[in-house]
């Protein structure tokens, strides 16, 4: 009893798939970086990296210990996990590693990393009163947020809408 053979796409998306007289070949996709996700993936890095060096050189030590801490924490592996993922797509270790729905991962990703976000600066804008460099941080969180929230639209647009057309063509 075998099963027949299907059609698995890693590809995140179709805009920057390597289309006629683009550079298909090579460890490095330079065209990934002037597509629209990568842009919005740099300039999430940049704000979220911001909003940490914002909350991280003020000087919070009260009594919000806890809630700055928190805040610092998933700023930090938000820009991460973001990182790791343009790398994936810089060096187009998706093809390699088909084993993971990288579309999904990404996708799920941005949806639980935004509530985190979200979550995390609202508390610091409850907790920043008369303290400009956590304002700064929390205004930074709030631009983050915004902005992979963006993401998670154009991840879902991907991942779910492109699926299903895939299914029924």
């Amino acid at each position: 009893m075998s099963h027949g053979a299907g059609l698995v796409r890693t590809t995140c998306s179709s805009s920057h798939a390597p289309g006629p007289g683009s550079r298909a070949e090579g460890l490095l996709d330079r065209d990934y970086p002037r597509t629209v996700t990568a842009i919005l993936k740099v300039a999430q890095m940049v704000t979220l990296l911001i909003a940490f060096i914002c909350v991280r050189s003020s000087g919070w030590k009260d009594n919000s210990y806890s809630a700055y801490s928190f805040f610092e924490v998933i700023t930090i592996c938000d820009l991460i996990m973001i990182l790791i993922f343009y790398l994936v797509h810089l060096f187009r270790v998706y093809r390699l590693l088909t084993c993971i729905s990288w579309p999904l991962s990404e996708l799920l990703h941005y949806v639980i990393g935004t509530l985190l976000l979200l979550i995390a600066s609202i508390v610091a804008a409850s907790k920043s009163y008369r303290q400009p460099g956590l304002v700064a941080a929390s205004v930074f969180g709030f631009i983050a947020t915004t902005l992979c929230m963006l993401n998670i639209w154009l991840s879902y647009k991907v991942s779910c809408v492109t699926q299903t057309t895939d299914a029924t063509v």
